[in-house]
């Protein structure tokens, strides 16, 4: 059964780089163990400037990866947030008097300036 391997693109510009320089494509199959179809594959992609395209890709891939990893360290700390103002809510001192309801919350009072 074949392997399926992924190569960088870095990799890809080398070995057609080495082409370039004279080696022969039995040469280079047989160094970096590739099939001699695939490197001609990479050198048609590099005359046309395909190659080119696949490293601006491959930066603006490992850029958005880099992002959404950053993005997840801040939601975690926000969860973490979250988790700690719970917890200090439920065990905040509640007041002995007066309403607890949220909407009506606590009353005004006469001294503060409030409506009378």
């Amino acid at each position: 059964m074949p392997r399926h391997r992924s190569h960088s693109v870095d990799f890809k510009r080398q070995v057609v780089a080495e082409y370039q320089a004279g080696e022969t494509l039995h040469a280079l199959s047989r160094r970096h163990d590739l099939s001699r179809n695939l490197i001609r594959i990479w050198i048609e992609k590099a005359e046309v400037g395909a190659l080119d395209q696949d490293l601006a890709s491959a930066e603006l891939l490992s850029a958005y990866e880099a992002r959404i990893a950053a993005l997840e360290r801040l939601v975690g700390r926000q969860a973490l947030e979250i988790d700690f103002l719970k917890g200090a809510q439920a065990n905040a001192p509640r007041p002995r008097n007066g309403p607890t309801s949220v909407i009506t919350g606590p009353e005004v009072s006469p001294l503060s300036g409030g409506v009378r």
